[in-house]
Formats: structure tokens, C-alpha cells, sequence
């Protein structure tokens, strides 16, 4: 979704810089396409380094004896770093 939104970003920009032709007296709809462009190009790039970035995954193990029945106990934590 973050990827379709700084398309649809760039898209809305472009066509709000160049196909709109109205005009207001304190707005410049230019500069506002060209800041949604400029906005959408920076979030497709994070966009893309956050989705193509390695995933890390760290295993944590323990092991330990029981005090109650004496039989050895191994425990695996296992965390994604995923956002």
C-alpha cells in the first residue's frame, strides 16, 4: 500500500502541475504539484529501501533443568524485525 500511495502521490501532483489550468488569487497550484511530486518520489523511496531491506531475525535459546521434575528444559524465542 505505502508503494501505491506515492504513485497515486507523483500522479496527483503531476496532473494538479500540468493539466490544471485554473488560477487563484493567493494559490499556486503548480508549486503544490510539484510538492506532492517531490512528496511521493521521497516516499516511494523509502518506500522501496523498507520493503527490499533485509529481514533480521534473532533466535534466543535457553536451556535450563526443571527444579520440580529434574527433566532439562530448552526454550526458543524467535523475533522477526519486521516494522
Amino acid at each position: 500500500m505505502r508503494i501505491g500511495s506515492s504513485i497515486a502521490l507523483i500522479v496527483i501532483g503531476a496532473i494538479i502541475a500540468f493539466a490544471v489550468d485554473y488560477q487563484f488569487a493567493s494559490i499556486n497550484l503548480n508549486l503544490i504539484g510539484f510538492i506532492l511530486m517531490i512528496a511521493g518520489v521521497v516516499l516511494l523511496i523509502i518506500s522501496l529501501a523498507v520493503a527490499f531491506g533485509g529481514r533480521r531475525t534473532t533466535t534466543t535459546t535457553r536451556s535450563g533443568i526443571d527444579p520440580a521434575s529434574g527433566e532439562q528444559i530448552t526454550r526458543q524465542d524467535r523475533r522477526d524485525g519486521a516494522y
